[in-house]
């Protein structure tokens, strides 16, 4: 028995790659900013930039334990000819304030200290053993820029900083499974799709909803993902369903695999609609989503990635975006799947990259960057 065609979803073109990405980055605008202690706000993006107040250090301090001298003082003092302080240094410890009058930490040794007086038996010039005022951050210096993600390191450098808070965009990301129950053993994308969110700087979170059209209206989070439905097959009405309560902006995308995905709205929350197939998913998350989820962070950095070389040639269809598996070997990478990923050769690859539209492909030697994997 035929399906009855008339209430089957269509696409009637895939739109290609530049224009889906063009139309992705007009509609979708940032998520509004938030102020976080640094410790809270670890992968997210810096909505300004992470700058201090006044100078680190406020005053010059000691970097090492060691007495405090002036070091015109002591500038010839030697083993034979140790110079005479007319008044007991002072001794510091690591990170505490220079004296008044001192500009130079000896270290413990060099200083011999006696009831008849207090001899220096090393030399020294303006700056040793001392860091100056403003020699970790001028006034106003940035340490990390807006657009940036902070890293766990930056933590401790904000810290000593005294910077106590940053702000940052960190949208809320729910994904709904519309091809089979949500947290159950046969959603296997969900998973995947909420690490490699939240690996954008983003918290994920899997839909609890009884239904497709209840998780679209939920209003607590910033996006939403959903997988499955997307196809011409009898049960599949997720793009319906948006078309419905919200509006479709793009149904088809000119990318293999995961040309069935689609774009849009409810409301003002964007909606991306992926395959229910695992490679398509994939596909179209990491071509499409991940820009996505850049455009609501306010990302400005640069996608990680390796220069190798080609061992094998990578042939492509002309209008269509290819992802592509690829493996690393002796000489550098080779491709193992395009337009369809086989369990085996996502259970192979190392990374992917891809084909743009306009391109038919690279040949073997092609110095090309592998991306990674979520």
């Amino acid at each position: 028995m035929s399906p009855p065609t008339e209430a089957l979803q269509r696409i009637t073109r895939l739109a290609p790659l530049p224009e889906l990405l063009a139309r992705l980055d007009a509609l979708v605008q940032p998520v509004p900013p938030k102020d976080l202690e640094p410790a809270a706000a670890v992968g997210s993006t810096l909505a300004a930039d992470a700058a201090v107040s006044g100078p680190v250090p406020p005053v010059p301090v000691a970097m090492r334990d060691g007495w405090a001298v002036a070091a015109e003082l002591v500038s010839d003092a030697g083993p034979y000819a140790p110079a005479l302080l007319p008044q007991p240094p002072a001794w510091v410890e690591t990170g505490e304030a220079m004296p008044p009058g001192t500009d130079a930490v000896l270290p413990l040794d060099a200083v011999s200290v006696s009831k008849t007086g207090d001899e220096v038996h090393t030399p020294a010039t303006p700056g040793d053993g001392v860091m100056s005022a403003g020699a970790d951050a001028a006034s106003g210096g940035v340490l990390r820029r807006a657009g940036e993600r902070l890293r766990p390191g930056d933590v401790a450098v904000l810290r000593v900083a005294g910077i106590a808070n940053v702000s940052v965009r960190m949208p809320r990301i729910t994904i709904f499974c519309a091809s089979v129950p949500t947290r159950s053993t046969a959603d296997t994308i969900s998973p995947l799709l909420a690490r490699a969110i939240e690996a954008e700087g983003c918290v994920a979170g899997v839909a609890q909803a009884a239904s497709l059209e209840t998780a679209l209206l939920d209003r607590a989070c910033d996006a939403i993902v959903t997988i499955g439905g997307t196809g011409a097959g009898r049960r599949d009405a997720s793009v319906k369903t948006l078309a419905r309560l919200g509006k479709v902006e793009i149904h088809g995308f000119g990318i293999a695999p995961g040309e069935t995905a689609a774009l849009g709205f409810v409301d003002s929350r964007p909606v991306l609609m992926l395959p229910g197939r695992l490679d398509a998913a994939l596909a179209a998350f990491l071509i499409v989503g991940r820009q996505l989820l850049r455009r609501l962070t306010g990302w400005m950095g640069k996608e990680p990635s390796i220069p190798l070389p080609l061992t094998k040639k990578i042939a492509s269809t002309v209008g269509i975006a290819e992802a592509v598996l690829m493996r690393k070997v002796e000489n550098g990478i080779e491709p193992l799947a395009s337009g369809f990923f086989s369990l085996s050769a996502l259970a192979q690859a190392d990374g992917w990259v891809l084909v743009p539209p306009e391109s038919e492909g690279f040949a073997a030697g092609t110095i090309i960057a592998m991306r990674l994997l979520p």
